[in-house]
C-alpha cells in the first residue's frame, strides 16, 4: 500500500512537471510570435525609409540648378540623408535595440530639420517653385513621410504589446531565461520630427 501511495505521489509530481512544461512552451511561443510581430512592424519601416532615402537625392539635385548659392544647405540635407540611412541600416539589423533605435530617431530628427531648411530656403525661388520635377518629388516625399509615420506608430503599439507581455509574472521568468530582452520605441527627439515638413509649391 505505501508502493502505491509513492507511485500516485510522483505521478503527480510527473503530471504536474509536464503541466509546468506545456505552460512555459506556450508563454515562449507567445514571445516568440510577439518578438516577430514587432520585427515585422519594422521592416515596414524600413521599406518607406529607403524610399524616402531614394527621393532626397533627386530632391537635392533638381533643387540644385536653382540654388547654386545655397550649397551649404544640399549639403547638409545629404550630409543627414546618409548618416539617417547608415542608422537605418544598423537599425534594421536589429530592430528593437536600444542603441541602434535611438541613434535612428537622432538620425531622422536631423534630416527633417535640414530638409525643414532647404524648404524654407526653397521658397525664396520661384523658379525652382514652379518646377514640376520639384513638386512632384515634394509631392511623393511629403506622402512617403506620413506612410513612414502610419508605420512607426503600428511598430510601436507591436513594441508595447511585447515588452507588456515580457515583464507580466510568469512570462518575465521565461523571458528571463531565454533572453527575451526589452525592445525600444521609435521616439521622435523632438517637436518638429512629430509631423511631416510642411510643403507649399503651388
Amino acid at each position: 500500500m505505501a508502493y502505491g501511495i509513492v507511485f500516485v505521489v510522483l505521478g503527480l509530481i510527473i503530471l504536474a512537471l509536464v503541466l509546468l512544461v506545456i505552460f512555459a512552451v506556450g508563454i515562449y511561443n507567445r514571445l516568440i510570435g510577439l518578438r516577430n510581430r514587432f520585427k515585422n512592424a519594422y521592416a515596414q519601416i524600413d521599406v518607406q525609409l529607403k524610399r524616402r532615402y531614394d527621393l532626397i537625392p533627386n530632391l537635392v539635385e533638381t533643387a540644385k540648378g536653382y540654388m547654386q548659392h545655397e550649397r551649404n544647405t544640399l549639403e547638409a540635407v545629404m550630409n543627414a540623408r546618409n548618416a539617417a540611412y547608415a542608422a537605418n541600416s544598423k537599425a534594421s539589423q536589429a530592430p528593437g535595440d536600444t542603441s541602434a533605435m535611438k541613434e535612428l530617431g537622432g538620425a531622422e530628427t536631423a534630416l527633417t530639420g535640414a530638409l525643414g531648411r532647404l524648404f524654407a530656403v526653397a521658397e525664396a525661388y520661384p523658379d525652382l517653385k514652379a518646377n514640376q520635377t520639384m513638386a512632384s518629388l515634394m509631392e511623393e516625399l511629403t506622402s512617403t513621410e506620413n506612410k513612414v509615420a502610419f508605420a512607426r506608430q503600428a511598430y510601436n503599439d507591436s513594441v508595447m504589446t511585447y515588452n507588456i507581455a515580457r515583464e507580466k509574472f510568469p512570462s518575465n521568468v521565461v523571458a528571463g531565461m531565454f533572453n527575451f530582452n526589452p525592445a525600444e520605441l521609435f521616439n521622435v527627439e523632438s517637436p518638429e520630427e512629430k509631423q511631416a515638413p510642411e510643403v507649399s509649391f503651388s
